[in-house]
């Protein structure tokens, strides 16, 4: 990422940063980390604490971690490993060699939680799960102690010794913190720090490990031994905190980081949490992960967004301790401005109609030299080949129209975009009434110009029938219906706020001979249809394959003020 971009605004976390390194805290050292857990693929929420935390480790010449905390292995594997890797690249950060795993350190988790059972501040219990709960207590009556509470260290230190070498089944025994039973905060009342998991191959371990530590254990122990100065998490760990600390009090790690919590992202239309995007893809209720319906990083990838464009948004959203919900809107709204400026111009007609030129001489083909974009002259010029059939949008002609409407209709005129003005002189109809093509004729004199006294309403866009290449478009489109899909006051579940018009799949589509060397990936605008990008996975088509990534406008917006007046 280049270091010329624009700075990022101050935030309270900014703030914290520059009063430690005034104050020489860490010795003015700056180092962050990026901990995701590969069980999934990273969505837009994750890119809000990606670009936090290696937007902060860039702007005060610090350092940001990839780490993963793969302590979970039953759910994770390579798959998610690499998707992460690739998304963090793709956001335009490097970690340069400061890859880890949370694996890496599972010798001194371990060297760590031995130390814990040998200061008498840890031991291991036989409680069931079931039995664990009850003895936690409420949020209003304090736990109970567990009857294996007062083991020996010796008992325990054994005990651990041989959970390890894989003696005993999974979940006959963990190893709890000794904390307090009686806290107010729940998290304190002797929180697991180990259990037991056998028949799983880890994907960076293998067989190794049957046991593995639990977040709230791993995270401050590995937060400490790579040196993290400002560990940032989201607002849910705000009460792990006091663990976060006390952990890091009473274990021998080289450095205290500090846990500094931020409000996590929601966005409309959508859902962020993993488990139910899992269900998504699980049920094939989308096409994957990155699926372009998706919040996916990958999916907004395939669907065209650019890391500008959601580097952008993470900056707009900014950065705060107040939970609350961003409007879709904003996050369509920036990849819109930034293909406006950016992406060339094409025609493509997505439902074509044929228009027949009668008075266009046969044969005759014009080059006709077109801007790639009207406001960027860098972005150079193309040819477009005009001919005596085209083909035009079947939305742009009415045989009868309102008068505000603006395209061809029987009889009158309009203007094809960067060519002449038309008049549609006959409809021609199959034997169920269905208008199948038009005859029209064309001024000459009109090409690049708009003599005096002349009125047309309207601009339409346009693909000489002869010169078109067949493409495949889908109109992607919000994944759900409700702004909260998941937080219906009515008791249905977030599935049944699922969109069914999010794709729709058109295949018989024309558009502009420029567009049949694009490559996967390249966006475009089409001409006042929207913002379009080449599929990178189209699958076995033969044909190609265009995604919708947005809407010229924010079409929603009208529906939500309806819905909201």
């Amino acid at each position: 990422m280049s270091d010329e971009a624009a700075p990022t605004p101050g935030n309270f976390i900014r703030h914290i940063i520059e009063d430690d390194i005034k104050a020489n805290k860490h010795e003015g050292r700056v180092a962050t980390r990026f901990p995701p857990e590969p069980n999934g693929y990273l969505h837009i929420g994750h890119a809000k604490s990606i670009c936090l935390n290696f937007g902060v480790a860039l702007d005060y010449s610090g350092s940001c971690n990839l780490r993963f905390d793969d302590t979970n292995p039953h759910k994770e594997n390579i798959e998610f490993v690499e998707s992460i890797q690739q998304d963090v690249r793709w956001l335009g950060y490097d970690w340069g060699d400061r890859l880890f795993y949370a694996s890496d350190y599972f010798e001194q988790l371990y060297e760590a939680a031995s130390e814990l059972v040998q200061a008498g501040k840890a031991y291991v219990c036989d409680l069931t799960a079931e039995q664990t709960r009850e003895y936690r207590g409420t949020l209003t009556e304090p736990g109970t102690p567990s009857p294996f509470r007062d083991r020996s260290v010796e008992e325990n230190l054994d005990l651990l010794s041989r959970m390890r070498a894989g003696e005993f089944e999974d979940g006959v025994r963990v190893l709890r913190a000794k904390i307090d039973m009686a806290s107010p905060n729940m998290n304190m009342r002797d929180p697991t720090l180990y259990r037991i998991r056998h028949g799983v191959i880890h994907h960076q371990t293998g067989e190794s490990w049957c046991i593995y530590p639990m977040y709230d254990f791993t995270h401050p122990v590995s937060d400490a031994l790579e040196g993290i100065t400002h560990s940032l998490c989201t607002l849910e760990f705000a009460d792990h905190r006091p663990l976060y600390d006390w952990v890091l009090d009473n274990v021998s790690v080289p450095c205290h980081p500090q846990q500094i919590e931020f409000s996590r992202l929601n966005l409309e239309y959508t859902v962020m949490s993993k488990r139910k995007l899992t269900e998504l893809v699980d049920e094939g209720r989308v096409a994957g992960w990155d699926d372009p319906r998706m919040p996916t990083i990958a999916g907004l990838r395939r669907r065209g967004y650019t890391p500008e464009s959601i580097r952008d948004f993470c900056t707009r959203i900014g950065v705060s301790k107040s939970e609350n919900t961003v409007q879709m809107g904003m996050l369509e709204n920036c990849i819109r401005e930034d293909l406006n400026e950016h992406a060339p111009r094409r025609m493509a007609v997505i439902h074509p109609l044929k228009v027949v030129i009668t008075n266009y001489p046969e044969g005759q083909v014009e080059q006709l030299d077109v801007a790639n974009h009207p406001q960027d002259e860098s972005l150079g010029k193309r040819t477009l080949a005009f001919t005596g059939e085209l083909y035009i949008d079947r939305e742009d002609f009415r045989e009868e129209a309102p008068r505000k409407y603006k395209r061809l209709v029987s009889g009158g005129e309009v203007r094809l975009r960067n060519a002449y003005v038309i008049r549609c002189d006959e409809v021609i109809k199959d034997a169920h009434g269905e208008i199948i093509e038009l005859h029209c004729s064309y001024d000459s004199a009109t090409l690049g110009a708009n003599p005096e006294g002349r009125k047309v309403k309207g601009v339409i866009h346009w693909v000489s029938a002869v010169h078109g290449v067949a493409a495949e478009v889908r109109l992607y489109d919000r994944l759900f219906t409700a702004p909260a899909p998941d937080s219906s006051k009515d008791g249905r579940d977030y599935k049944d706020f699922l969109n069914p018009d999010s794709l729709r799949t058109v295949t018989h589509c024309m558009v502009e001979p420029a567009l049949a060397g694009a490559e996967a990936g390249e966006r475009f605008q089409f001409e006042r249809e929207g913002y379009f990008c080449v599929d990178p996975s189209p699958g076995e088509h033969a044909t190609l394959v265009f995604n919708r990534v947005v809407t010229l406008r924010d079409s929603w917006a009208k529906i939500e003020q309806q819905q909201n007046p």
